[in-house]
Formats: C-alpha cells, structure tokens, sequence
C-alpha cells in the first residue's frame, strides 16, 4: 500500500464517553416464530473491534442490523454510547445514525451514481458547502487509495475496488462505530487481505470501535495477530507471537454465544464445538 492521506479520527462527543460504545443486554430476536439470536449479552468499548464468527444463517448480519437500530429486539436492551437507541424516536435515530458507519454485504452501492456521489451520499442530506464534500470524499478515497476512480461507475470496478468504495463511504461522516458485514465475502484472497488490512488501518490508526462479522476464520487471525504501521503504511505481525489486545472474537451458535474471548483463549477452548468449528 502506497503513502495516504490521512482520514480526521472519529468523533466521540456523543452519549455517555465512559460507558461501551456497545453493549447488548438479553436482546433475543426472531421471524416468524422462528428464533435467530437468544439471549446476547457483550460489550464492546471505546476503541474495541468485536469479530463475530459463526455458520451462515446464524444471525451474523441480524446482529449488525440490531446495532444500527435497522431492527427493534423482541426482548432485552441495546445500549449505543450509554443510550437506549429503543428509546428514541424515528428522527433522531435517524440523525443518531451519523454516528454509525456500516460496509454491507456486497457494499450495497448506487450503479446509477458515480464512485464520487455514493462515497458523498449522506454528507449531502447534511451539508451546503461543497468545497467541504468535495475535499472529504477525497480524504475517504486516498484512505481506501482509489481516488483515481473517483469519476467511474460501480458496474466499471472490480469486486475489490467496490468493496473499498464502500469503506470510504462508510467512513465519510468520521462515525465512532463501524459495522462490516463479511467485508471479504467474495473476494478472492489477495483482495481479501487488502480490505482486511484497510479495516486494520481504521483500528489501529484512529482507533475505531468496530463489529465485524466474517465466516472467515483467516480474516480473524489476521486481525488478532498484526498491527498496523503508519510509518510503513502496512500491516505486520505483532512481534513475539502478541495478540491484539483490542480485538476480541465472539462466535455464535444456533443463536447464542457460545464464545466470547481472545484468539488465545479461543484456541484453548476445550469446547466441542468450538474445537469442531476451528477444526
């Protein structure tokens, strides 16, 4: 990766900045009569990137929609910055939003808008000035280094480069939570470890609170195990065989937690399950 320039850090002045960014209370949720996740409990804070691991099907992007307030729980509490985001109405979760940064499956862009108008999309529903979006559209794109595409078309990228693009407009308004929902689904795996080491940039350099869910397990490892170096501008291996002490990895099964820890206390887990998932 080639020298960048660099993205304003998060903004944090919203909610209570001593509580976890993050933190889920008993939520359980279903469809039909059919129960998807039960009884969650976890925190993330300030800072913290929670990997969510698990089988298709488990929950995974249910979980990430419950903390964007894309979807109310049938029970329990979601706490967003110390807040009840169950709490507040229609508008001002709408404006609570901007808060949030969220990378969809399949980044989820505009054919019809160029790379510049998706990255810019919700800084104009909030401002006049467009030297100002112009000038932050183009931060977002030498973070994710495409600003040379600045002026195509999604039907015109790869895979990869859409997934970037999707990454800059995620990050577009400075938001103190990211969501990426399985970021390299699809991807094959030179670009996968390209994306996987822009998500470990925004961790590690503006240190961002992060929910990421992957199927991959390498996509864990990875960011368990490497740092990011600004002076280099790339990822390495932390030295000594560390650990990142900001990541933790969740892995659900048939709705439920059943792991919450470290990669080390992962690959120590005696657990059946676990033992056969990592298998």
């Amino acid at each position: 990766m080639s020298t960048t320039e660099t993205v304003p850090a998060p903004d944090q002045a919203i909610g209570d900045p001593t509580a976890p960014v993050v933190s889920f209370e008993h939520v359980s949720i279903g469809f039909d009569g059919h129960p998807v996740l039960l009884d969650i409990n976890f925190q993330a804070r300030s800072g913290e990137m929670v990997i969510v691991l698990g089988p298709a099907g488990g929950g995974k992007s249910v979980l990430l929609k419950l903390a964007n307030g894309l979807l109310p729980p049938d029970a329990g509490r979601i706490r967003l910055f110390g807040m009840n985001i169950q709490t507040l109405p229609q508008d001002e979760l709408f404006t609570f939003r901007r808060h949030i940064g969220m990378v969809f499956q399949e980044s989820a862009l505009f054919d019809s808008l160029s790379v510049r108008d998706n990255v810019s999309y919700r800084l104009i529903e909030e401002r006049d000035n467009q030297e100002d979006i112009d000038r932050r559209v183009l931060e977002c794109l030498r973070f994710v280094e495409l600003e040379e595409a600045i002026d195509k078309f999604p039907p015109e990228l790869s895979g990869g480069m859409k997934r970037r693009v999707a990454i800059a407009r995620a990050i577009i308004t400075q938001p103190s939570l990211l969501l990426y929902d399985s970021p390299t689904g699809g991807l094959d795996p030179i670009t996968s470890t390209t994306i996987i080491e822009l998500v470990m940039k925004q961790r590690d350099v503006y240190e961002s609170t992060a929910l990421l869910v992957t199927h991959r397990l390498q996509d864990a490892f990875t960011l368990a195990t490497h740092r990011f170096n600004l002076k280099e501008n790339r990822m390495e291996r932390i030295e000594n065989d560390g650990i990142d002490p900001n990541t933790t990895i969740m892995v659900l099964k048939q709705g439920r937690i059943a792991f919450t820890g470290s990669l080390v206390d992962l690959l120590r887990s005696k657990d059946p399950y676990i033992q056969e998932y990592l298998a």
